[in-house]
């Protein structure tokens, strides 16, 4: 596809949104999440990868970690780190995830 030119896109709004709005605006944080998902689109794991870990912690810390949106982030990395071959950090976190379920009955 058009991952370059989606990419260029993503790359000037999310710059935006952290000037307009700050780092950890929830409209921010859903740009890096998008850039995220178009590094992996591409196979750019470890770019990828940095910036799911800092959406990730930004809405663990704003959300809390039973949120919704902090669990969608949690399983994109998983995914992240399954591509890479980092199972053990894959595993890991998907054992968080359930700790989660688990002590809030989701």
């Amino acid at each position: 596809g058009r991952w370059k030119e989606a990419e260029g896109l993503e790359i000037a709004v999310m710059e935006a949104r952290k000037r307009l709005l700050g780092e950890e605006h929830p409209d921010t944080l859903t740009s890096m999440a998008n850039l995220a998902a178009t590094y992996r689109n591409q196979w750019r794991w470890k770019e990828a990868e940095g910036l799911q870990i800092a959406v990730m912690e930004a809405r663990k810390r704003l959300l809390g970690e039973e949120h919704h949106d902090t669990l969608e982030s949690m399983k994109h990395l998983i995914i992240t780190y399954k591509s890479m071959g980092e199972v053990k950090q894959a595993e890991d976190l998907e054992s968080e995830i359930e700790d989660i379920k688990y002590r809030w009955d989701l």
